[in-house]
């Protein structure tokens, strides 16, 4: 136990102290964010944050924690997490295609699933019973770990935001790993506490006003590696299995998911930017850039307590809680016009509701 907080301190302590190293590298070699149309920042901003995040994480792991992981995953993971630091860079200085970050991050996936044997297997649903992936397991692994790592990507809009909200997201899965979901052993959550370290000592840096951003170089990094400490947890995967770290990344894939359905509705491509994601709706409704993160900051807490009462409730428990979650979700999405101001059928729906109910009782006062 010792060794793991002394490890946790030393990590946040080495992220905290090679951030403002990294900051001065990626002025010199050009990874830079300059102003457009898209981006908040008013003058150029370093990026490449994330591989401070990235040598901390690992200077702990290989240095002081190295017999606390199999090797058999140790090796295989550090390799998958240096293709995707890799591609981050490369991005971060001369802007890669779409396609080419999703073939950097296939590589990585691939990394994992032949070497180091992180996959779903199977899966149970209710009613269903279980069902063996076979031939499966290959795809259904890759589309997950893309999704989430694009997912963390795509909510890296404002200073601290993606950092913050992964450091709830991290916390949490690792929680409920060590206490719930009794993951293979409890190296995944030592594992998954390193990087929350990490994360924490890159965060005074990066919140507003920034002085330096995660990049891509950092976004795909911490999406990777929160999709494959969520694998742990999927090797046979269940419908509580599945549905907690979907609800601990809430925020990043409520904003995936309703960016690409509103792209979709205005018939643009899914791949295509623009400045319609959650942050952007909130500032736009007249919160300030701090206020903003805060606010998505509460949101990601409220997904992180929501998905600590799953392991707690039994199936019909978890469905209600389920429906709940999904209902209220929507009625936030239409109240900030998240997929599009005058998209908004289930509060059209409850006000129609709410003017007959209005009208019949106007008329029996009338009587």
């Amino acid at each position: 136990m010792y060794i793991v907080v002394a490890s946790f301190l030393a990590t946040l302590a080495f992220s905290f102290f090679l951030t403002p190293i990294i900051r001065r590298l990626a002025f010199k070699i050009g990874a830079v964010d300059n102003p457009n149309a898209r981006r908040v920042n008013k003058t150029p901003m370093p990026t490449m944050g994330g591989l401070a995040v990235f040598l901390a994480f690992n200077i702990t792991n290989i240095f002081i924690l190295r017999k606390e992981y199999p090797s058999s995953q140790f090796w295989p993971l550090l390799a998958a997490e240096c293709v995707i630091i890799l591609t981050g860079i490369i991005d971060d200085i001369f802007e890669l295609k779409p396609k080419q970050k999703i073939l950097g991050i296939t590589i990585a996936g691939l990394v994992i699933y032949f070497f180091a044997n992180i996959r779903m297997t199977t899966l149970t649903l209710p009613f269903l019973g279980t069902l063996d992936l076979g031939i499966l397991s290959l795809p259904v692994t890759l589309i997950w770990i893309l999704a989430i790592t694009n997912a963390v990507n795509l909510i890296d809009g404002l200073d601290g935001l993606a950092t913050g909200v992964s450091v709830i997201a991290l916390f949490t899965t690792g929680i409920t790993g060590f206490f719930f979901l009794t993951v293979t052993s409890t190296y995944v959550s030592v594992w998954i506490f390193m990087l929350v370290a990490a994360l924490l000592g890159f965060l005074p840096y990066n919140f507003h006003p920034a002085k330096i951003y995660l990049g891509d170089t950092g976004a795909l990094f911490i999406g990777f590696m929160i999709s494959t400490f969520s694998l742990y947890g999927l090797k046979n995967a269940t419908f509580i299995s599945i549905i907690i770290p979907v609800i601990i990344l809430g925020v990043p894939i409520t904003d995936t998911v309703f960016a690409i359905l509103r792209r979709f509705l205005n018939k643009k491509p899914i791949a295509q930017a623009d400045k319609h994601h959650l942050h952007h709706r909130l500032m736009e409704m007249g919160l300030s850039h701090t206020q903003t993160v805060l606010v998505i900051y509460g949101i990601a807490l409220i997904f992180s307590m929501i998905s600590l009462l799953y392991p707690l409730s039994n199936l019909g428990g978890s469905i209600l809680l389920t429906i709940a979650t999904l209902l209220g979700l929507e009625l936030f999405v239409e109240s900030i016009g998240l997929v599009g101001p005058e998209r908004r059928p289930v509060l059209n729906w409850i006000g129609k509701i709410l003017k007959i109910e209005g009208h019949k009782f106007s008329s029996k006062k009338k009587k």
